[in-house]
């Protein structure tokens, strides 16, 4: 929450960005995602790969704790 309430992604709450991500790559719907879900998942969808790459951006993050 904190990552992407600084780089200004706060249009979904986590809990709305997890059950995203749930429903998009949780292939055999069990409720729980193993490393290579996650991985196929990601890798398959570019704007899934898009979102998370700019919400877990930790540069702006850094520039915060550089300029205190």
């Amino acid at each position: 929450q904190a990552i992407q309430a600084i780089n200004g992604y706060t249009s979904m709450s986590a809990e709305e960005f997890t059950n995203m991500i749930f429903q998009k790559i949780d292939v055999n719907n069990d409720g729980e995602l193993t490393l290579e879900e996650f991985i196929n998942g990601v890798e398959k969808d570019e704007d899934l790969m898009e979102l998370i790459t700019k919400s877990f951006d930790l540069s702006n993050v850094l520039k915060v704790i550089q300029n205190g």
